[in-house]
């Protein structure tokens, strides 16, 4: 005979309890979940934040309110593991990251005056610095995708005034990283290129669009995302139509496969 589940709440306070008496029941009861750790789950949990980000890119509100509730699922699960270590339990995580809003909040629970984001942002950094981190850049993971980091990297410097002023400055950066880059791997030279200098070149130019993008408010990490989803979808219109005429790509010339892929085009 199973276990009575708990039912439903309706308030938020309620609900949360709902969820951590169905966690202490799961890591008792059931084999899976027992067997569990910390390391286990950190791979299942970097795919959870992957699936809620495609939800949000694609608008999916109901799907986003899934997705959360699997990453919100797997932080009750950290901080049962942590209890269970005798480390720390799920009440001191929510009163830590409460204490750490309140403090780093100056200018609403304090007497500091801002006059808009910029200066939320610069007080942020130094009340970090204030509170132990050795660097600005030090809460920035090592492990997080180049693209990603650079934007973190640029819009943690900007909190404490490392920043262009204009972002006239700033795609004329771009344009002297683009020239240099021309000026050293031109393809139409036949010559060999040095590729370990190739590659650092090119990563200039990358990390000046990406500041760029960051004076336009553009997220690079969401607006490289959509492209990619754009050319998917265009290119398997591409092999969908191809194989509706009974065409095999590989003998199609790109004039041919340009017809289809300026179809798919019309429908977007």
């Amino acid at each position: 005979m199973g276990k009575t589940p708990p039912p439903p709440q309706t308030s938020a306070t309620g609900a949360f309890q709902r969820l951590l008496e169905i966690m202490n029941t799961l890591r008792t009861d059931c084999p899976w979940d027992r067997k569990q750790t910390m390391l286990s789950l950190r791979h299942l949990t970097i795919e959870e934040m992957y699936e809620l980000a495609d939800a949000i890119l694609e608008n999916d509100l109901p799907e986003i309110k899934k997705e959360l509730g699997d990453i919100l699922l797997h932080i009750v699960f950290y901080a049962k593991i942590a209890e269970e270590q005798q480390a720390f339990d799920i009440t001191e995580v929510l009163n830590t990251i409460c204490d750490k809003l309140i403090n780093r909040h100056p200018h609403i629970y304090g007497d500091v005056a801002v006059d808009d984001e910029d200066d939320v942002k610069q007080n942020w950094e130094q009340i970090k610095l204030k509170e132990g981190n050795k660097s600005v850049l030090g809460g920035v993971p090592q492990s997080l995708p180049a693209l990603v980091k650079a934007y973190r990297i640029q819009d943690k410097v900007r909190g404490v005034g490392f920043n262009w002023e204009e972002k006239a400055q700033v795609w004329k950066k771009v344009e002297e990283e683009l020239n240099e880059f021309k000026n050293e791997f031109n393809i139409s030279e036949e010559k060999d290129i040095d590729q370990e200098k190739a590659e650092a070149e090119f990563g200039d130019v990358l990390f000046s669009l990406i500041n760029y993008a960051r004076f336009l408010d553009i997220n690079p990490e969401n607006a490289l995302e959509r492209t990619n989803k754009k050319f998917i979808k265009r290119f398997s219109h591409l092999e969908k139509r191809a194989k509706e005429e009974g065409k095999n790509l590989h003998d199609m010339s790109l004039e041919e496969m340009d017809v289809y892929w300026n179809e798919a085009k019309t429908f977007e």
